[in-house]
């Protein structure tokens, strides 16, 4: 089995969100979209809440996101992996991506919401334990994740969950 590899940050300078998954699934990685799985709740939950939905070319999606200072990535760089699933990741190959850089090049982000308990569980297992001090004042949420393998929550309370990324960019607002 062959190593993965992720894609680069969705990101403007000013973001002041990062939104993290674990890993591209197959069909994000064929397509080189994120979260391009046609069931996964991800940019149809970003286009109730941003005007972001599937129905949009994904340039004009990764550019509303980055409008809305929302930057996009994945913890993990590589690692090996058989089929799409989180839990098929094996652990001993987990790469994580240069977050020092990132952090040192989006200062403004003050929260960091992981798409599912993978994700930060990988964030948590990698870059917290080298970053601590980069991560001091940065909020870390844990939601839902859009998987379509998570499909124990309904898409009603995925969104709820997910309208966290909304409140926190309005109150970041008032501090502009």
């Amino acid at each position: 089995m062959a190593a993965i590899t992720s894609f680069p940050p969705i990101a403007r300078r000013d973001s002041v969100v990062l939104i993290l998954g674990s890993m591209p699934g197959r069909e994000s990685l064929a397509r080189q979209q994120y979260y391009a799985h046609p069931r996964n709740a991800f940019w149809p939950i970003m286009g109730e809440l941003f005007g972001a939905g599937p129905e949009i070319e994904y340039p004009l999606r990764k550019k509303i996101l980055c409008e809305q200072r929302i930057a996009v990535w994945d913890v993990l760089r590589e690692c090996v992996r058989s089929g799409s699933l989180d839990s098929a990741i094996h652990l001993k190959t987990e790469v994580p991506n240069d977050f020092r850089s990132f952090f040192q090049r989006h200062k403004n982000v003050r929260t960091i919401f992981f798409n599912g308990r993978k994700a930060e569980a990988a964030f948590e297992r990698h870059v917290r334990p080298v970053l601590q001090r980069f991560l001091n004042g940065i909020q870390q949420i844990a939601l839902p994740s859009t998987s379509p393998a998570y499909a124990s929550v309904s898409w009603g309370k995925k969104l709820s969950c997910w309208r966290n990324v909304v409140d926190h960019l309005s109150y970041e607002q008032g501090f502009r």
